[in-house]
């Protein structure tokens, strides 16, 4: 445990290192000094824990083992009688502890720390926009489209700001069941009204249509409109186009379901990053799995040895892991298949390696 926590400690400070490299000089632009830059630093370490957990995992358990392996104690309490499974069942308690640890950081620490960090980045954002922008502008998302296929409604914004949550230069097309306008609500300025009541219209006309001919038959100018049936969440809207990596694992699970719905091909790779997630959470005992085999090696064999070859199938599970969502994203195979593939392709190596040992 020792080992465990210097090696975390020491993982950390490069995560740190590699933080500052890549955001400071932006931070920095934005305007972010002295306690910003710390609490940046404070809320975006923590999504690094797991993914940072079994690799540090893998360097002490191997310290730990090569150690009794140099003292030749493991083949003293080999000789006296002490079986695989019982000698290492101490190792394999931590490992179940850490998958636990694993999934409480991939569903509650690193959601936090991805939705903070970015919380934070636009709150930067803001302020530098407001010296210089109306705050319509500040925090803009410009050509905002959302198809709402659930619903039947198809929704564009000109320009959304996050500042202001209020959309411009809005459009929203009610369709039938076979995806044929029958209204449309075009409006200067639409914000959602709060508490799940709708969505505010403001200066806008309505405009309905014959679904068989496309035809207009009516248009209705109002100043201001409510739809209390309008339950679309803007944050969802301006969730299409972030990256998988950059999005938590609620925003990625209720992105997931908004593609599904509409059966869009791009929800594999955000359902590739999610079930990835949710598969890496058996990562430490995959990891023991890989290094007691090298690391409890005969006295005659160099502990580096096998250091070195438990070493090379950590990464192997890395690239079997890259393969495995390259085909998800192909949609050669379900993603879901792919998230669990490494683990089964890697446990199954382990478990190859584990009945030759003697």
């Amino acid at each position: 445990m020792q080992i465990l926590g210097l090696v975390l400690v020491a993982t950390c400070g490069l995560l740190v290192v590699q933080v500052l490299y890549d955001d400071f000089r932006s931070l920095r632009e934005l305007g972010a000094r002295g306690w910003v830059l710390w609490r940046y630093l404070g809320v975006t370490l923590p999504s690094f824990l797991a993914v940072v957990l079994p690799v540090a995992l893998l360097i002490s358990l191997i310290y730990v083992l090569g150690k009794l392996h140099r003292a030749n104690e493991l083949t003293v309490m080999r000789a006296a009688g002490v079986g695989f499974l019982r000698l290492t069942a101490p190792v394999w308690g931590v490992g179940v502890l850490c998958c636990g640890l694993s999934w409480w950081l991939n569903t509650t620490v690193v959601p936090w720390s991805v939705e903070q960090s970015r919380s934070l980045r636009d709150e930067l954002v803001f302020q530098r926009d407001a010296k210089s922008l109306t705050a319509d502008r500040v925090g803009a998302a410009y050509s905002v489209a959302f198809d709402n296929a659930r619903e039947r409604r198809m929704w564009f914004f000109n320009r959304f700001s996050r500042f202001t949550q209020h959309g411009y230069g809005v459009s929203v097309s009610e369709l039938d069941a076979k995806r044929r306008e029958t209204t449309r609500i075009v409006a200067a300025e639409a914000w959602p009204a709060g508490a799940g009541q709708g969505w505010v219209f403001k200066d806008g006309r309505e405009l309905t249509f014959a679904p068989e001919t496309g035809e207009l038959l009516a248009s209705a100018p109002f100043a201001e409109k409510v739809r209390p049936a309008y339950r679309e969440d803007p944050q969802l809207m301006l969730l299409i186009d972030r990256r998988p990596v950059d999005l938590s694992l609620h925003e990625l699970r209720e992105l997931i379901d908004y593609l599904e719905a509409e059966r869009n091909p791009k929800a594999v790779p955000y359902a590739v990053r999610y079930y990835g997630l949710i598969a890496d959470t058996l990562g430490p005992l995959l990891v023991i799995a890989m290094a007691i085999p090298f690391a409890m090696t005969g006295v005659r064999v160099n502990p580096a040895v096998g250091v070195s070859k438990s070493i090379g199938l950590f990464f192997l599970y890395y690239v079997f892991a890259n393969v495995a969502a390259s085909l998800a994203t192909k949609q050669i195979v379900d993603p879901a298949v792919a998230a669990w593939l490494p683990n089964v392709g890697m446990g199954t190596i382990a478990l190859w390696f584990f009945a030759r040992m003697r």
